[in-house]
């Protein structure tokens, strides 16, 4: 039941929107998303606990090359938190990316991968 459901809603999205925009709000979502998890695990690595997910947003580059995402959030202990990443040759196989996370104004993190996806990560 909960399939047909999932099947349905995804059928409504498809009208209602035209198929290059719902993609491109599903990719988008899905970056977003999966900074947000590469920033909450690489910040765990180093014993930095959040005070929930960071909040993410995409501001346009004019580039389908080009993406960039910022996020803010807080540490349990108040921080500010500041992720800023940019993915050059983002429409190629290979894009290159490049990450910086902050935690009260201090560089925790500067690499070009985030999170478990990352080469040498571990879970």
């Amino acid at each position: 039941m909960n399939a047909l459901r999932a099947g349905l809603l995804a059928a409504l999205l498809v009208f209602a929107l035209s198929g290059c925009d719902l993609m491109q709000r599903i990719s988008d979502g899905a970056y977003r998303n999966a900074v947000t998890d590469g920033t909450i695990a690489e910040l765990r690595k180093r014993g930095v606990r959040l005070d929930g997910r960071p909040s993410c947003e995409m501001p346009s580059t004019g580039s389908e090359s080009v993406v960039r995402v910022r996020c803010t959030g807080r540490t349990v202990a108040g921080l500010p938190v500041e992720v800023s990443g940019e993915a050059t040759q983002a429409d190629t196989e290979r894009p290159r990316e490049q990450y910086l996370i902050t935690v009260g104004g201090k560089t925790v993190v500067d690499q070009d991968c985030l999170g478990l996806g990352c080469p040498g990560a571990s879970s």
